[in-house]
């Protein structure tokens, strides 16, 4: 059974039972040396950043969960690819199938997105401090946090 770890609104326990009712929740684990961002398109990604952490959910997907994630994360399109990541879950290191964005072009949530993902996050009990990371991607902050990590990449 393959092993998938959600960071964006996949966490979504709900969402889960949609797109995969047979995947089991495992419970969190984090992703080391990666960092959440929310691309262009306005939904979540990661990308490499040495001594961050990105924190989700493990899930144990049946057999044609894949197919389906596959087809919801628009791989086909290319606006994400799938990659197998090292997470830490359990005091274990476990390879997991991550969606990954194209694009690395910060940009702006849509609309109730980042509202799924902050639920999903507090309902799973993600560390405070990362939570409140993520809230700071919410549209009354987004300009702000967009402006800032510009300027941290120059």
């Amino acid at each position: 059974m393959p092993l998938y770890f959600a960071y964006g609104s996949n966490m979504s326990r709900k969402l889960m039972r949609k797109h995969c009712p047979q995947a089991r929740a495992l419970g969190t684990a984090v992703l080391a040396d990666h960092r959440f961002i929310v691309m262009a398109e306005g939904f979540a990604t990661i990308i490499a950043q040495p001594g961050e952490a990105v924190h989700g959910v493990l899930w144990e997907l049946s057999d044609g969960n894949v197919a389906a994630l596959d087809a919801y994360e628009s791989v086909d399109s290319g606006l994400y690819r799938a990659t197998t990541l090292p997470v830490h879950h359990g005091g274990r290191v476990t390879p997991a199938l991550v969606y990954i964005a194209r694009s690395c072009e910060h940009g702006r949530p849509k609309p109730a997105y980042i509202e799924l993902v902050l639920a999903a996050a507090r309902d799973w009990d993600l560390p405070e401090p990362y939570v409140d990371a993520l809230a700071r991607w919410a549209p009354a902050d987004a300009d702000t946090l967009l402006r800032s990590e510009i300027r941290g990449r120059r």
